[in-house]
């Protein structure tokens, strides 16, 4: 539910973002049907998304658009739900035996925690278990990177190409001999261009980027919550001693014991 709102923050912002500049535009007397230029939106939409195809391979460009899907839905638990997940296992391990917890990997949904726990309940070593979980949350890491590279390369090219739109506006105007319609169209084309580059950049791509490093990190977060979680349940520790170690995880004023119990 609190994503859902989020992503109807985020949306209902954009929209308000674009209603005041066109309120603005209105204001001052413009008309908005100055902004329908599919040429302009060609140059712009299209010399953006040829020098992403340049800059990046397929599977990155894939990639960072499932990224941004998947901004709409939680793919990893919180810090402030894996924290009491891990004092539940501790209850678990002492009370029935590492068998226990082994039945709860297969209905996990995130797929780092269940794999933590799986090289865990097998019995490998723990600076295994630790190399391992920290080369695979490292090579996520920079994957997440590279998706938010990716807009952020958006958000350098679309003014660039906003700017291109521009000078071939002002190239069509030259090539007429007369002030006319002709030219007023070439000259609206070359500044909605321009328009068209910035607003792209500065209220999709950059915002875009910010919203995929903040997931990163937070994923991040919460992988490194789980590889010290399962280290910890590998020592044996008590439920309170792994409230103690993983709290700093935890927001202000939680308590995951309380939570279990």
């Amino acid at each position: 539910m609190t994503r859902a709102i989020g992503v109807f923050c985020s949306l209902a912002s954009l929209g308000a973002a674009v209603a005041a500049m066109a309120w603005t535009h209105r204001f001052m007397g413009g008309d908005l049907r100055l902004f329908l230029q599919p040429e302009a939106l060609a140059v712009v939409l299209g010399g953006t998304a040829a020098a992403l195809i340049v800059s990046f391979s397929l599977r990155s460009r894939t990639g960072a658009m499932g990224a941004v899907l998947r901004l709409a839905r939680r793919r990893t638990p919180p810090a402030d739900d894996l924290v009491p997940m891990f004092v539940a296992f501790a209850y678990t391990a002492r009370r029935h035996g590492w068998g226990a917890i082994e039945g709860e990997i297969g209905r996990m949904k995130d797929p780092f925690l269940a794999r933590a726990l799986t090289l865990t309940v097998t019995g490998h070593a723990p600076d295994v278990v630790r190399d391992t979980l920290e080369i695979e949350s490292r090579v996520s890491g920079e994957r997440d990177e590279e998706h938010a590279q990716v807009f952020d390369a958006a958000a350098r090219y679309a003014p660039t190409f906003g700017l291109l739109g521009a000078l071939l506006g002002l190239l069509r105007a030259a090539q007429l001999e007369a002030w006319s319609a002709g030219v007023s169209s070439a000259l609206a084309a070359a500044l909605v261009a321009i328009v068209y580059g910035v607003v792209l950049a500065s209220l999709i791509c950059q915002p875009l980027a910010a919203r995929l490093r903040a997931r990163a990190r937070a994923a991040a977060r919460c992988r490194d919550l789980t590889i010290r979680g399962v280290l910890v349940l590998r020592d044996g520790a008590s439920p309170s001693v792994v409230e103690e170690r993983l709290s700093g995880y935890l927001s202000q004023g939680r308590s995951p014991l309380a939570q279990v119990a």
